[in-house]
């Protein structure tokens, strides 16, 4: 059995929410001592949570981020500041615990998952990189293919074998995050290819480049998308072609995490482009995503407009790493505590809004 037929079998274990717990959830959040809606989109927050959980008192107190790093041979069409070597340099400081990620993630309780999945440099033998390398790096995308479709499927399927680990050990909310110089190139390019927006108004600065850099970039994307003819109908195909060993493994992550009835949160721009190649592999997995924030990458909004997702927050954010979407679980994780804990009118002997 090849590693696609194994995700067409993963795909097939995607339910469907229950359409009862709807009304429900929301009868017990109108029943809760306040005013009906007052909590705004904590509200809704706790709601979808409740529906795709089956409970009138949701709960996602057991988080992780799962942060998947691999390398781009795009790099060498000079559309990044900074040199490949940073990739595994930055998983190294992942792995020291110096990131922002890794501040985020113990702010909010978060175990953090780092996954090698196509670093070209050799990484160190450690116990916090999950070796689950496909090959060092993908190929030149505005050369041909970035990588083969088995690759790709190979990729996918790391992430969902690392989301079946995570849910063994309790795991009941995921995030997604990325590292990979040159990703931000491979985002904009599937989110090209998914979308049909031309790459001008999808690529963006990344790690810094000034407007001719972005320029460049640009023209780079539409080259790859020119040279490869990815089919916008197949996501496996966009990832293949133009994507990332990165990219793939999150669009597992989501994959994984709708088989299992899991809610996953995604990242900015570039695990957004995962996301938008997960949905559209996987169309069912849609009601278990969650956006975390708008990414001031232009290919942001589009990439979220496309899945029909808004975002928790938005606060000028374009680090990547699963920042974002650290930041948005505590928010989920908020509002499940809200309808969990909160006393409701009968429970507290307060009298209600009058007929």
């Amino acid at each position: 059995m090849t590693d696609e037929d194994r995700l067409l079998g993963t795909i097939a274990r995607i339910g469907e929410p229950d359409p009862e717990w709807e009304v429900r959830a929301w009868e017990r959040l109108d029943s809760l001592t306040k005013p009906p809606r007052s909590l705004g989109r904590l509200e809704e927050l706790a709601q979808r949570v409740a529906v795709l959980q089956g409970v009138d008192r949701p709960s996602v107190s057991r988080k992780a981020i799962v942060l998947m790093a691999g390398d781009h041979g795009v790099v060498a069409e000079g559309v990044a500041p900074y040199p490949a070597e940073v990739t595994a340099q930055m998983v190294a400081n992942f792995v020291a615990g110096g990131a922002a990620i890794n501040q985020l993630a113990r702010h909010a309780g978060a175990k953090l998952v780092l996954v090698d999945v196509g670093v070209a440099s050799a990484l160190p033998p450690s116990e916090a990189v999950v070796d689950a390398r496909i090959s060092d790096g993908t190929a030149n995308m505005a050369l041909g293919p970035a990588m083969s479709r088995a690759q790709a499927a190979a990729a996918v399927r790391v992430g969902i074998e690392v989301v079946e680990k995570l849910l063994d050990d309790g795991v009941d909310l995921v995030g997604t995050g990325e590292m990979g110089i040159g990703n931000s190139t491979a985002a904009a390019a599937v989110v090209s290819a998914l979308t049909g927006a031309l790459p001008r108004d999808v690529v963006g600065r990344g790690t810094g480049l000034d407007e001719a850099g972005v320029r460049h970039k640009a023209e780079v994307v539409a080259r790859a998308l020119k040279v490869n003819a990815p089919d916008a109908t197949d996501g496996l195909d966009v990832l293949a072609k133009v994507g990332g060993y990165e990219l793939a493994g999150l669009a597992g992550v989501v994959i994984g995490c709708a088989a299992a009835g899991v809610p996953v949160v995604s990242d900015g721009f570039i695990a957004g482009a995962a996301t938008l190649a997960a949905l559209r592999i996987a169309p069912a997995a849609a009601p278990w995503v969650f956006a975390s924030h708008l990414s001031v990458e232009p290919g942001h909004r589009i990439m979220l407009q496309a899945a029909g997702l808004r975002p928790v927050l938005e606060l000028d954010m374009r680090l990547g790493e699963g920042t974002g979407a650290c930041l948005a679980m505590e928010i989920i994780d908020a509002a499940c505590v809200m309808m969990s804990g909160m006393a409701t009118f009968q429970e507290a002997g307060v009298s209600g809004p009058e007929e």
